[in-house]
């Protein structure tokens, strides 16, 4: 979609550029042929409208800018061709304005090389036809001017633009903290609830008889103390069946050990629940006093291993009794 504003560029554009055409017409007796002139205004017509076409796409083509500054090469030559550079030409000299605005319109579409190759055989081209002083004279200056206006306008638009788009990173980057914090939030709360409704009839108990806790209660302080180191060491090990299978290891016996580092946190939920499914069966079934289970860092293959160890009978080091490797995929 193009806007208004670049709307009236072109008109603008447009405008300047039909001016020169009339300036060139209105003094087309002044050139020996006018052939050359007529010519040279074609050229420059086409060179015009090929620049001007799909105008919201900033870069020029690089067949037309191509184009333009074979324009802005050939029409001097041809145009001065047939005139006298100790005369005074008037308007004869259209070219000079002529080719100032299309090399502007090149730097402005992006084809900053082509403007400057242009713009410096214009400057160069006459000097040599016509002397240094006709640099004012003809009007070469004021294109020169024009040219450099375009650059420096067109490189703080794209410093700007440049700008924008860090600051707009910036602003992306400085959401997603946020939203990873007041996840975070989230969760540690969540987890304070959880926690509190575990420990809450315990804590009670404890409060209501002044610590006098029968065995029976005293074990389930420590099952509950374990569960709630597991919710904070092992959450992502977690869900309803691993709890279920560990609590009743323990209450077997066993030592349950659940490590989390990280290892199941890109994996899909069904992956992640598969996974876990397999850790409560193998949970379930060991024969175990000590059972280690930790995630594997950034896994590529394993996501979980289990250890199993129990108690030799001639009291050396402990027997493995299980080593699983619970893979990712």
């Amino acid at each position: 979609m193009i806007n208004p504003s670049r709307i009236a560029i072109i008109l603008l554009a447009v405008i300047f550029s039909a001016y020169h055409v009339v300036l060139a017409l209105s003094a087309i007796a002044v050139p020996a042929s006018p052939w050359p002139t007529l010519v040279s205004l074609a050229a420059y017509a086409a060179a015009i409208v090929l620049s001007l076409l799909r105008p919201s796409r900033r870069l020029l083509p690089a067949w037309v800018a191509v184009f333009d500054l074979a324009v802005a090469v050939g029409v001097p030559l041809a145009v001065t061709s047939q005139l006298d550079a100790d005369n005074s030409n008037g308007y004869a000299t259209w070219y000079v304005a002529a080719i100032g605005t299309l090399l502007t319109i090149v730097m402005v579409r992006g084809r900053d090389t082509y403007a400057w190759i242009g713009i410096g055989f214009l400057t160069v081209y006459t000097i040599w036809w016509a002397g240094f002083d006709s640099l004012g004279d003809l009007g070469v200056v004021g294109s020169i001017v024009w040219v450099v206006a375009a650059n420096v306008v067109m490189y703080a638009v794209t410093k700007t633009g440049e700008d924008a788009e860090r600051f707009a990173e910036v602003e992306r980057q400085a959401s997603e903290w946020r939203a990873a914090y007041d996840a975070h939030v989230v969760e540690r709360q969540r987890r304070l609830e959880h926690t509190y409704t575990m420990a809450e009839p315990l804590l009670t108990e404890i409060v209501r008889s002044g610590g006098d806790l029968t065995e029976e209660q005293r074990t389930e302080c420590l099952l509950l103390e374990a569960t709630m180191r597991d919710e904070i060491r092992g959450r992502g090990l977690l869900n309803d069946d691993v709890r279920r299978v560990v609590t009743a290891a323990r209450r077997r016996g066993s030592a349950v050990s659940l490590l989390d580092e990280g290892g199941l946190d890109e994996l899909d939920e069904p992956r992640r629940q598969r996974v876990l499914g397999q850790l409560a069966a193998a949970i379930g079934e060991a024969d175990a006093d000590t059972l280690i289970v930790r995630t594997v860092p950034r896994a590529e293959e394993v996501a979980v291993t289990v250890v199993g160890l129990k108690e030799s009978a001639d009291g050396d080091d402990d027997d493995v009794t299980l080593w699983l490797e619970i893979k990712a995929g």
